[in-house]
């Protein structure tokens, strides 16, 4: 049974967010992060990124995976959060149209960061890092039983 403190799971919530993909070490109790291949395609592993990797493919059951949310996930998450926080129409319609476009998540940020929204928006989305986070521990749980 994979469970995981409050401290370890902001952490690997904040890391997701960075664009990181995490392995919790099930007999050690250790996080490791490293660059997601799919937004680091040409970053080099370390040596001791390396070598997690290598053991991940000895052992994979003893580490637990952790992957940032799919982009639909995300895209909902934006839409929520104007739906539920924006009060301003004017922003809210200006986000509602950056999300109808390619590189939503681009012009939702630009937006979001100049609005007094910043600050709220980061506190909404690593929230739901946090409990997406949790929703993958329940789902390594559910298919190790």
């Amino acid at each position: 049974m994979l469970s995981l403190n409050e401290k370890e799971v902001d952490h690997i919530a904040t890391q997701l967010i960075k664009g990181m993909i995490c392995f919790y070490q099930i007999d050690k109790k250790k996080i490791h992060q490293m660059p997601d291949d799919e937004d680091y395609f040409n970053y080099d592993l370390t040596e001791a990124e390396e070598d997690i990797l290598d053991e991940i493919d000895e052992n994979p059951d003893n580490f637990a995976e952790f992957t940032k949310m799919e982009p639909a996930q995300e895209y909902q998450m934006m839409q929520d959060f104007v739906d539920r926080k924006v009060k301003e129409r004017n922003l809210a319609e200006d986000l509602v149209n950056a999300l109808s476009k390619p590189k939503a998540s681009t012009g939702f940020k630009f937006l979001i960061d100049g609005s007094k929204y910043k600050a709220e928006w980061a506190q909404y989305r690593k929230g739901k890092y946090e409990d997406w986070v949790k929703e993958q521990i329940d789902s390594f749980n559910y298919s190790e039983e």
